[in-house]
């Protein structure tokens, strides 16, 4: 089975962090993990040095931004520090679960896919309304644009080679990664597969960081690749 680089952007994750971190690397695959703390100010990284230091996280490599650069940053750092064949996000919320990395890597191993989305809401999970709502709109937005019929093109799980992360000549520095990776994938039609995945949403008060504006964001992203590339 080829290296799965799982590329877990942090940040101010204290409660979560050690938990998804157990999580992935329990996970029976050829593995390495790669943890992009960007800059945390809650005790996070005193427990990233604390779990580095366990020998059964040899897999383990973090690394530390001096300054907040946003989640965009933090995946692209991620990337370039991988070695595997194929490379995942993977958020340290807990709202994803990694026991589905194997379901994820089979249209990619068939050789049906270059890219693979983690589809949250076709197994009924429904997560906070507002989000929800945003969810579809935006998602329809980009299938109008592009002539797609994705189901779920924010969410975190996307998955596809490290060949292919690197083809896309990522540059968001914020949440718009995720607009930026589909739309590029899209206009360079690559072939995407979405697979049905569980989901466990977290609310505001748990740390949930997106908001409103986020949302005003991604419309810029889908329009800017999708007419000036």
């Amino acid at each position: 089975m080829p290296k799965l680089s799982v590329i877990v952007p942090v940040y101010n994750e204290a409660k979560t962090v050690k938990q998804i971190l157990e999580k992935i690397n329990c996970v029976s695959i050829d593995k390495e993990i790669i943890v992009v703390d960007d800059c945390s100010k809650d005790g996070t990284q005193n427990i990233l040095q604390d779990i580095l230091k366990k020998p059964e996280f040899n897999c383990l490599k973090v690394v530390y931004h001096s300054f907040n650069k946003g989640k965009g940053e933090s995946v692209i750092d991620g990337i370039n520090q991988s070695t595997g064949r194929f490379v995942v996000i993977q958020d340290a919320d807990l709202e994803y679960d990694p026991n589905e990395y194997m379901n994820l890597l089979k249209p990619l191993l068939e050789a049906r896919a270059d890219l693979v989305l983690g589809v949250r809401f076709t197994k009924g999970h429904t997560g906070l309304k507002l989000h929800r709502l945003g969810n579809k709109f935006l998602t329809a937005f980009l299938n109008f644009l592009f002539g797609s019929h994705l189901n779920d093109y924010l969410t975190c799980y996307k998955m596809a080679s490290r060949e292919v992360f690197t083809a896309l000549q990522l540059k968001s520095r914020g949440f718009d990664i995720e607009a930026e990776i589909v739309s590029k994938a899209l206009r360079k039609h690559f072939r995407i597969e979405e697979v049905p995945i569980s989901y466990y949403p977290r609310s505001h008060s748990e740390g949930k960081k997106i908001r409103w504006f986020d949302g005003v964001q991604q419309i810029k992203i889908i329009l800017k690749y999708r007419f000036l590339g």
